[in-house]
């Protein structure tokens, strides 16, 4: 036998063994899972995002005027009013919300029980309440109509209540039967398909605004240098406020109050926060976010970061009063707001919070493919799963940036009202993208601006950040609409 045809009868055989092993494993070895190990448990499937709802409306283009030389024409036969026998009890206002015919075309399907039939478009409504009236939401499972059950603030829930949606009958089958003979068992699990309607356009909101009590620079007692002081010791050094007032009695030999250093930061706040936000940080592919809490006024307040894992830079934040989806969506439309479409490979990269999945899906209903993206959720402290060994690191830098804006916000025990959380969180970014020093940048700052490399030092380089802050709003006013 010639060798190379033996050898070429070797390869086939064993690409026909290999293929048998590939198809014995898939079938009988259970490979090690990509997602979390308790991903198929019934009790995390609340923190689950369902896909959007199917939209039907079942409105017709065509009128009765149109329709009624139609069907003559067609089918040879004209449409006339209907020769009522007895008065009618119709109202005269009343209507076929599919095609417009009025009362003459109208009369009563079911007699006394309200169901009215048109004899143009053979439309069964009800003049309460009809199917026509409005555009119908439809389970992706099934196909019914879901039920609004719950309004909360920012959004309405609705929910398929059919007993024989396939969803509803997966999810049931994964629930132990211990929690089935309870009362109210089915409760403890989310089994039925559920979607929120969001009352609020998150993506019509300006984030551009600014308040309307914003301070002038004009200085009656004290000049740009020691409101440029004033910044440098208490976001640079965080300095409480009264320690700041009295560093600079102590160094300076400058008799300022507390609350003046207050107006200073706020005015400082104003001006730098619209440059800060409009910068482009030339992001990269990958986004990590994590939100935090804060204390005003005794009451838990949240704070959301995401952050560029290649750069380090703060791209979005937002200080909001509840840890709802609403504030999630604002913070990353700050951190996309350079982005017409995102970059292939995108990750975005969160713990396993159900705000991050549902404010992706409100992404793509709203830009479709060009925002289309996943969460990939790091789950609790261990790594426990492939998923959270492979993405751990991108979680910790941002549990890092957690850290560091908790140990500038604890010498203030707290903030008076959102507004100041909101101004010293603004100076605080400002702070880590241009002027703080990172180590893992050899102690340079995460992004370098021409201007501020001209200053000698750190007040000089915050009379600049506020000129460019300055320009970007004269910038703004320019182009915004007249």
């Amino acid at each position: 036998m010639d060798i190379i045809q033996y050898l070429l009868f070797l390869i086939q055989y064993l690409y026909q063994m290999n293929c048998w092993l590939l198809n014995f494993i898939c079938r009988y070895i259970p490979l090690k899972q990509w997602a979390f190990d308790d991903s198929h448990s019934p009790k995390y499937q609340k923190l689950r995002i369902d896909r959007l709802p199917l939209v039907t409306d079942f409105r017709q283009d065509w009128s009765y005027k149109e329709l009624i030389p139609y069907y003559e024409k067609r089918y040879g036969k004209k449409i006339r009013p209907i020769s009522r026998r007895s008065e009618c009890d119709i109202p005269d206002g009343c209507s076929c919300p599919r095609c417009d015919a009025p009362k003459p075309f109208l009369y009563r399907n079911n007699g006394s029980k309200g169901q009215l039939l048109c004899k143009v478009c053979a439309a069964r409504f009800s003049p309460d309440q009809s199917r026509f009236s409005s555009v119908k939401l439809r389970c992706p499972h099934c196909g019914n109509t879901l039920v609004p059950k719950k309004d909360r603030k920012h959004f309405i829930i609705h929910k398929c209540v059919n007993p024989r949606c396939p969803y509803y009958l997966h999810n049931l089958n994964k629930v132990d039967t211990d929690d089935l003979q309870e009362d109210y068992g089915k409760s403890k699990y989310k089994l039925h398909y559920i979607y929120r309607q969001f009352t609020v356009d998150f993506f019509r909101m300006d984030l551009n605004s600014l308040p309307k009590n914003a301070s002038s620079l004009r200085f009656s007692k004290f000049d740009s240098h020691v409101m440029s002081l004033c910044l440098t010791l208490h976001v640079n050094l965080s300095l409480s406020l009264r320690k700041t007032s009295q560093a600079l009695k102590d160094l300076y030999g400058i008799s300022i109050s507390h609350q003046q250093v207050a107006n200073y930061c706020k005015t400082a706040a104003l001006c730098v926060k619209p440059f800060v936000d409009n910068y482009d940080y030339a992001a990269g592919s990958t986004f990590t976010a994590d939100e935090t809490y804060i204390k005003v006024r005794g009451i838990k307040t949240y704070v959301w970061f995401i952050m560029d894992a290649a750069k380090r830079s703060i791209l979005g934040y937002r200080v909001s009063d509840s840890r709802d989806v609403g504030p999630c969506i604002l913070a990353m439309r700050m951190a996309f707001r350079h982005f017409k479409k995102l970059p292939e490979n995108f990750r975005f990269i969160a713990d396993g919070y159900s705000a991050y999945p549902l404010a992706a899906q409100q992404f793509f209903h709203e830009f479709g493919d060009a925002f289309k993206f996943s969460i990939t959720q790091v789950i609790g402290l261990t790594n426990d799963d492939a998923v959270s060994k492979r993405f751990r690191p991108f979680k910790q830098m941002v549990e890092r940036l957690n850290r560091t804006y908790k140990a500038s916000y604890r010498k203030t025990n707290g903030f008076d009202g959102i507004e100041g959380a909101n101004y010293d969180l603004a100076l605080w970014v400002a702070y880590y993208n241009f002027l703080r020093p990172h180590k893992h940048n050899n102690y340079h700052v995460l992004n370098e601006v021409e201007m501020l490399k001209n200053a000698d030092n750190m007040p000089g380089k915050w009379q600049l950040l506020i000129f460019l802050g300055q320009q970007t709003i004269l910038n703004l006013q320019k182009q915004a609409p007249a």
